[in-house]
This record gives C-alpha cells, structure tokens and sequence, in this order.
C-alpha cells in the first residue's frame, strides 16, 4: 500500500520575528564574556550594569524575607507592601500622585515596557521613538504588531526630540511617544522648558500617548536635574505610563524588579498579561525591593557621586582621541562619542573601518577595548561607552584606544 507524501514542514519560527534582533548590549557582553574565558584581557564598556554591589541592608532584608515564608506566589501585580512603596516614592521623589492599585510591579522596567506595548497595540499602530534610543524600543514596538517611527534628533538640540519634530512625525495611527530620560545612550536630561513644550504637543493630540522610561532617574550631574514630564503636566496622568525600576539606582540588575504607574485600565491589561506569563515578579526581590525603597538612601547618592567623577574623566581622555567628539554626560552612566572623524579610515591590515560597528570590531581586536557600536541606537557614526566601571579601567581603556586608532591610515 502506497504510504501518503508526508506535509512539508513549516517553519516554528513566528514570521513577525524575522525582523527582530537580539539585544546588542546583552551580545557584545556574551562575546566579553567568551574572550574572557579564553584567556584574553578586555576592558569592558559595553553592558549599562552598576558595578557596585547591592547595598548589605537590601541583601539582608532578601535573608528575613526567605526566612520568614515569603517564598511564595504574589499577587500578579506585585504585593501590597512594595506597590505602596512605589506609591510613596512616587509622591516624595516625583511629584506624582498614584494608588497602590495603579501601579503594577514586573520582572525589571523591561518586562513592563514589552507587556504595555503587547496590552495596547493593534496591528499598524505607531510608536514615535526619538534616535539615538535604548536598543530594545523598536524591536518591542514590532514584536507586538507596531511600527516603530525614528525620529532623529541633532547635536544641536543636544540628542533631544524637539516639539517641532514631535508635531512633525505624529499622524493618526500614533499610538505612543517614548520619552527616555535620562537617555541611554545619549546621557541626556531633558529640561523643564522641553518637556513643557513637548507636553504642549501631547495635549493637542488627544489619541497619543505618554511612556516615560525613567529607569536612570537618580543619575543626573552638574547642573542637570530629573523632572517626570507627567509632573511638568499632570493633564496627561490619564494617558501616560511612567515606568521605573530598582535595577540601576539599587545595583539590583538581577533581581529583575521594574514597575509601571498608569490610569487603571491599562495597568490592568498588564497585570492581565502578567498572570498569564510570569505570574508574579520574584516574591523575595519583591521583598529585597521594599527594603531599598524605605530604607536608607546613602548607598545611591554615593553611586551618583562616583559616576559624576567617572563620566567627566571618560569624556575629557576621550575627546583627547584624535577623531572622538563627545560632551559631558548629564545623567545616565553612558557616553555616546561621535566617531565621524575615525569612519574610512584603514586598518594596519588594510581593511577599510566603513561604520562604526568596523571601529567596534577593531577596538576590541587591537585595543582589548569592548563598546557597542551606535547603529544600534539608531546613529551610525557613534560608539557608547559606559563608564559603570572603575576608573583605573576607564584610564586603562582610554589609553589603548588612544594607542590602537594611533595606528590608522587616513
């Protein structure tokens, strides 16, 4: 008996993923991570992780909360205890007025960026995203049936979306902005007379709303200083998400605790989401994270106070390099260095550095350097560097560089 023909296999592999990449940072750190285990010295500039350790006290409130039975699924949303701590902090540090039952905890701001965007769009919606961005905002917008829409910013405007170009980009499938400040790559704070004007846009536009990633709050220098744009114009608390996290100030990346605080009807669609994922964010990091908040806040003005004196020494041996061209950072521990002076040059082996992911490979292979090339973040002719690290190994790196760009042939 003739067997039937079997069916041609199709592919597991969701189409809408063809298009989507793996996170950068989190790829250059796994080929730093290689290197090392070959044996090969690399100064690391690439992942934005704090390099201190969590502070002991939050550590220590982790232990209680294991020894005393908080081991356990929590509420989707998170529990009682740190949302009203979110809540407090938000009104102290804020300005921002939000219920307990407005607000929604997940596994790091990340988790709750990617479960907003999969809660609210439709197919064709669009997402205003201002260049350079955080790597993982386009690919989140088009994973969940969304269409990222770039809008570049310039060295004149600081790296910072104006309202001119806001007006400019929006149209009637605008679903969302996302406003990143302080700005990873860029450092960028946003002032108060920018995100009045940019607000001033937003109330005219009655369909779009506000995501405003503040993940990077506490780390603003010099003059510079955090502002929510939802306290700037509390007429937009209805259609805006303010999302934060305890990973960066806290020195808490792996403790994967993040939260949104938004109108109840979106942070429900989240919570929705949550129950049907992850169930709960990790019951003892919940725990851990009540602690940081309430507990004392030392630990992050001392982290601020170091990464000030890293970011001023990063910027001034970098813009010592023949072909960088960097500012002072105002927030974030990042620096975006315009790299335009070094692209088409030749390499001791005659290879052509054509891009900046080029300059990227050649760092790391004749200097021992590791960034990130700036393609990603939406700008080709820049590398970040981040200066979460010491400043012997800031020192260290910035020589190397020095000495391997030395070699290039114009």
């Amino acid at each position: 008996m003739t067997q039937p023909m079997p069916m041609p296999m199709k592919e597991i592999v969701a189409e809408r993923l063809r298009s989507v990449k793996f996170s950068p940072s989190m790829a250059a750190k796994a080929r730093v991570n290689a290197l090392r285990a070959a044996g090969v010295t690399i100064v690391d500039f690439t992942l934005g992780e704090p390099d201190f350790p969590t502070p002991a006290h939050i550590v220590e409130a982790a232990g209680d909360a294991m020894r005393a039975g908080q081991t356990r699924y929590t509420e989707s949303s998170g529990t009682l205890a740190l949302r009203s701590a979110i809540a407090h902090k938000l009104t102290v540090e804020n300005g921002l007025d939000y219920g307990a039952d407005e607000i929604v905890v997940g596994c790091g701001a990340k988790h709750i960026i990617f479960n907003a965007f999969a809660a609210s769009l439709n197919p064709g919606d669009e997402v205003i995203v201002p260049a350079p961005f955080w790597v993982s905002y386009p690919d989140m917008v088009a994973i969940n049936g969304g269409v990222p829409v770039l809008v570049p910013t310039t060295a004149i405007s600081g790296l910072k979306l104006t309202a001119s170009a806001l007006e400019s980009a929006l149209s009637p499938r605008t679903r969302w902005l996302v406003l990143n400040t302080p700005n990873n790559p860029s450092g960028a704070v946003y002032s108060e007379a920018e995100l009045r004007a940019i607000t001033a846009v937003l109330l005219r536009h009655p369909q779009v709303w506000l995501m405003t990633d503040e993940i990077y709050e506490h780390f603003v220098y010099g003059t510079a200083r955090h502002i929510s744009p939802v306290h700037i114009e509390p007429a937009l608390r209805d259609r805006a998400l303010v999302v934060n996290g305890l990973s960066k100030a806290y020195a808490m990346t792996g403790w994967r605790i993040g939260y949104g605080a938004g109108p109840k009807a979106l942070v429900k669609a989240i919570d929705l989401l949550l129950s049907q994922s992850t169930t709960c964010a990790n019951s003892v990091s919940q725990a851990a994270a009540v602690a940081a908040l309430e507990g004392p806040q030392s630990c992050v003005a001392d982290a601020v106070a170091a990464y000030s004196r890293r970011g001023e020494r990063m910027a001034a041996l970098l813009n010592e390099i023949p072909g960088f061209k960097c500012t002072q950072p105002s927030g974030a521990f990042y620096i975006f260095a315009s790299v335009e002076g070094l692209i088409g040059k030749t390499d001791p082996s005659g290879v052509k550095l054509d891009s900046s992911l080029a300059l990227m490979t050649f760092l790391l292979d004749h200097a021992g350097v590791a960034c990130i090339e700036g393609a990603s973040y939406g700008s080709s002719s820049s590398l970040r560097f981040s200066f979460a690290t010491s400043i012997d190994q800031i020192e260290r790196g910035c020589a190397s560089i020095r000495e391997a760009c030395a070699l290039l042939d114009a």
